[in-house]
């Protein structure tokens, strides 16, 4: 395997085994090269063939809480337990095996060395079969002189698809001490004959035999038997499987009815021996006496006996030495009828049979034999001996008696309830009832479960749907013993008395017994269930972990029904309703949610006792948030699992999760840059940084304007990203400002065409990105120092006119703006004009731009058909506003910039620029007429339309009148 020395190693039983269902199992495992405590600990799980991934646990030798709901009560009955063979060994015992009890089964011993290091569980398979072995033996009562032959046949058979082995063996059973079963001859698995140790001379001697003498049937001759002979006898047989180790098990063992052996002694006295095939009857059972006469085996043959056959010293019947049989009395009525029967089957042996025997066939029965020196001659009695044997014969009426019981008189909803009805002394076949009488309704009762005389079950109507309380079983363990199960109860009312009924069928009579016993069932609805959640710290740094306790409350033991914990979450920024990270299931299944995958690989779930807790190591930022734990019970023994009958949430406990500290730092002086040009370069250098940090920087300007707002001009990301604010977002704007990365420390925010707008006050704002296992988290930011924006120009500005204007306009009309030139333009100048729109951020809004070329550009593509730069002379840059609004109310202004060449063929450049005075547009709405009105009415217009119909109408109608009163 690899070990080596000081390595722990666990081994179990090796597999697969193969086990008959009913049977007691035993399964080993131990531990070697382990630290710590000579005296280990073991736990034992099985993984089913219906989930073979999911663990469930069975027993553990040091957490009475480690089993799981299914097996529990079987634990808790010593139907499963661990024997401890020594410190580091173990045997795993389960009483009565199921053939759910099928499955790999795994031994885990828990750490106790410094480390880990080997293994720590071991997995064998485990297979359940059916019990097919039978083995049969007709009862009879044998009484055989000493030294006659006896011979007994034993029927074995097994329908086992495994391959295996039988053995057939014959037992001794002699006192009242039963228990002593003496050997007397066994054929083993082997095949090989092996006697007990008091018959090893005579097998050896070939008087006690044991063949084979059909496929099933064994038989056994004792040949010259003995008075230490005599006895109980029976036959045993066992089916035995081979393991994978090459050891043989035994799977199956049955045993017979036994037989009785009486051997009468040969001596020169005459004696007399009765015995009876069974001395305790029921009324209408059979009674068959035996009477030996025991006489020297030479002389027997040529004597005359004489019996007499007595009850309670009164005669029965009497057989004379010719073999004539007289009876006495009534006696002789019974014997017409067939009850009565007397024979001798050989000289020395009388037989006396009594068919349905009643109370006044009980007592003491003797058999007195007389010897007589001559057949004819009654009166010539030479010896006369007798003997007596007590028979009781008990009343079907009261032979019956019940025990009514049970495993469970105290559960929880959703706990099985185990009852068990123990009928004794019955000889005819038992039909059963069992009943439930309900507390609630005293006086009625409600059918659970019939089983006839054939064995044959039905159940009551209020159990027959298996999905609310499961599948009831009531089942006939032996002869008379009968278990009810009901696997799950439903609430207090399952609560009260269960009744059993055992009725014995006897010759067209019955009999009943009845019996009760009493369980308690309390509801886990409304009961105290209570979550609390707590945490040792609130606030964890990255990278260390952090642990939530789920303590829970509740007026039940948890550990005997099926819990299960959710575990939620919501991020420090709540988005609604909190997420699932994992949810452990009561049958230790492990379900993570898919809202935070994350927590996947940091977290750990334990329970201890009532207490669930969540372990998050390796904290990462995405880990902070609310917590809460959700706790669910359900009924026991209720698969599949439906609504849970009491559900909990926890108090919300908040963890916050610290960053790395930034250590960013950039350069915080003011500075001032002056641009001669169109195009201006403002800087932004980072001091100090960490080497594996990423950085975003966001550009501002803050207007000349006192009092306004810094408008943000571009972000770029930490991957380079792009990001422009509102005032700057038009494609033209976007053409003109650009960030970009000059070298590993400085920034650059590069202005393009740069004019009296843009002159202002710009700083960045730096911010530290660090990449922490799942993603990259800001540790801080930092903003810079100011670096203000001059224009210097080397020419003389232009002559604008400077007078402020105040212009009305109603709204749909049209209104020019001034913007004059007063100088004259130089020669070889080119100049381009802007308008703008003054806006309260301090950020004046462009509206139109004449490029030196005569191009023209419209940053606010909304009012390209509004406005119109008409220019009546060179000099005139005044600006028409056409179909006027409401929100066209406000300051306007241009600005003119006067471009030159330096010589020919080179580039044009700015020298200069100045800005007009302002003007003040107010709005007023548009203009109100009658007409106006009349049309912006459709009840008035219509009534004007329609008004010279009406009047030709009553001018008809007058018209019609007058013509009327002429012709009268």
């Amino acid at each position: 395997t690899g070990l080596t020395a000081g390595q722990r190693l666990v081994t179990v039983q090796e597999g697969p085994l193969y086990r008959t269902e009913g049977s007691h199992v035993t399964l080993w495992c131990k531990v070697s090269g382990y630290q710590g405590p000579a005296e280990q600990n073991f736990q034992w799980s099985i993984y089913l063939p219906s989930a073979p991934e999911r663990e469930v646990q069975i027993v553990s030798t040091v957490d009475p809480s480690f089993p799981y709901a299914i097996y529990t009560q079987r634990v808790r009955g010593r139907g499963i337990f661990v024997e401890r063979l020594q410190g580091d060994a173990v045997l795993l015992h389960i009483t009565e095996l199921q053939e759910r009890d099928a499955g790999q089964y795994e031994c885990h011993t828990p750490n106790t060395d410094e480390r880990y290091f080997g293994s720590y569980s071991a997995k064998t398979n485990l297979s359940v079969i059916p019990d097919t072995l039978s083995a049969s033996m007709a009862p009879q009562a044998l009484t055989l002189m000493e030294g006659d032959a006896a011979e007994l046949t034993c029927e074995v058979s097994k329908s086992t698809a495994q391959h295996t082995h039988l053995s057939v063996g014959w037992y001794l059973l002699q006192g009242a001490g039963e228990h002593r079963a003496e050997e007397i001859l066994t054929l083993s698995k082997d095949f090989v004959l092996k006697p007990g140790p008091s018959y090893e001379q005579r097998f050896l001697e070939g008087d006690v035999q044991l063949n084979k003498v059909g496929s099933t049937t064994y038989k056994l001759v004792i040949r010259g038997v003995k008075p230490s002979d005599q006895g109980q006898l029976y036959c045993e047989a066992a089916e035995w499987i081979e393991d994978p180790d090459e050891t043989w098990k035994d799977i199956s063992r049955k045993q017979t009815k036994r037989t009785s052996l009486a051997v009468v002694s040969q001596g020169r006295d005459l004696s007399v021996d009765i015995t009876a095939a069974e001395h305790s009857l029921s009324e209408g059972d059979t009674l068959q006496l035996s009477c030996v006469v025991g006489a020297p085996e030479s002389s027997s043959s040529s004597r005359h006996f004489k019996v007499i056959w007595l009850l309670n010293e009164m005669e029965v019947a009497r057989v004379d030495p010719n073999g004539v049989l007289t009876w006495e009395g009534e006696y002789e009525e019974r014997a017409k009828l067939g009850q009565l029967r007397a024979f001798k089957p050989s000289n020395t042996v009388h037989v006396l049979t009594i068919s349905e025997v009643g109370p006044k066939d009980k007592g003491t029965y003797q058999c007195s034999v007389a010897e007589m020196k001559t057949p004819g001659d009654l009166h010539s009695v030479q010896t006369n001996v007798s003997s007596g044997i007590q028979v009781n014969v008990q009343p079907i009426g009261y032979r019956v008696r019940l025990s009514v019981s049970t495993s469970t008189p105290q559960v929880v909803a959703g706990d099985p309830l185990i009852l068990r009805c123990e009928v004794q002394g019955a000889a005819g076949p038992v039909s059963l009832r069992w009943w439930h009488l309900p507390p609630q309704s005293p006086g009625s009762r409600v059918l659970v479960a019939t089983m006839e005389q054939d064995g044959a079950l039905s159940l009551g109507s209020a159990y027959r749907d298996g999905g609310t309380r499961g599948k009831l079983r009531l089942e006939k363990e032996s002869s008379g013993t009968f278990t009810l199960v009901i696997p799950s109860t439903l609430d207090e009312e399952d609560g009260g008395q269960y009744r059993c009924e055992a009725t014995e069928w006897s010759r067209g009579r019955n009999w009943t017994s009845k019996g009760e016993a009493a369980v308690t069932v309390s509801s886990m609805a409304g009961v105290g269930l209570h979550a609390t959640l707590r945490s040792r710290i609130a606030t964890v740094s990255y990278g260390q972990s952090f642990e939530l306790f789920c303590q829970v409350n509740a007026s039940y033991s948890l550990e005997e029904v099926p819990a299960s914990v959710r575990w939620l979450f919501q991020p420090s920024q709540p988005t609604g309703a909190f997420h699932q990270l994992v949810q452990l299931l009561p049958s230790g299944t492990v379900v993570w949610g898919t809202a935070q995958p994350q927590f996947q690989e940091e977290a750990q779930l334990a329970k201890t006792g009532t207490t669930f807790r969540l372990h998050i190591r390796s904290v990462l930022p995405a880990n902070e948030g609310t917590y809460q734990c959700q706790v669910e019970v359900w009924r026991r023994n209720t698969l599949p699992l439906g609504q849970p009958a009491a559900k909990t949430t926890s108090n919300a406990v908040g963890i916050k999760v610290v960053l790395p500290e930034s250590k960013l730092r950039v350069a915080t002086e003011d500075s001032t840059v002056e641009t001669a040009s169109g195009n201006a370069a403002i800087e932004c250098r980072i001091v100090f940084a960490q080497n594996n940090s990423q950085f975003a920087v966001t550009w501002y300007l803050l207007p000349p304007l006192a009092g306004a707002t810094p408008l943000q001009i571009v972000r770029a990301s930490y991957s380079s990203v792009l990001e422009y604010g509102s005032e700057f977002s038009s494609p033209a704007q976007k053409s003109r400002f650009l960030s970009q990365r000059v070298s590993s420390s400085t920034f650059q925010l590069q202005i393009q065409s740069a004019g009296l707008g843009e002159q202002g006050r710009y700083y960045c704002v730096v911010e530290e990105w660090l990449w922490l296992v799942d993603g990259w988290y800001k540790l801080g930011e930092v903003t810079s120092g100011r670096t203000t924006l001059k224009f210097k120009l080397p020419g003389e500005q232009p002559q604008v006119e400077r007078t402020n204007h105040s212009i009305s306009a109603r709204e749909g009309e049209e209104v020019t703006l001034p913007c004059r030139l007063q100088g004259a333009l130089q020669p070889g100048a080119h100049l381009s004009a802007t308008w703008f729109q003054v806006q309260s951020s301090g950020r004046d809004r462009a509206l139109l731009t004449l490029h030196r070329d005569g191009s023209v550009e419209y940053p606010q593509e909304r009012l390209a058909r509004r406005l119109q730069l008409r220019r009546p002379s060179a000099r005139d840059f005044s600006l028409t506003l056409s179909s006027v609004d409401r929100g066209d109310a406000g300051a306007y202004y241009c600005q003119l910039q006067r471009w030159q060449q330096q010589s020919p063929g080179k580039d044009w450049a700015l020298r200069a620029l100045a800005r007009s005075g302002f003007t003040q547009l107010a709005t007023a709405p548009p203009e109100s007429t009658v007409l106006s009105r009349i049309c912006s009415s459709p009840p008035l217009l219509n009534f004007i339309l329609y008004l010279p119909l009406v009047l030709i109408l009553l001018l008809a109608l007058a018209v019609f009148f007058w013509y009327c009163k002429f012709k009268k």
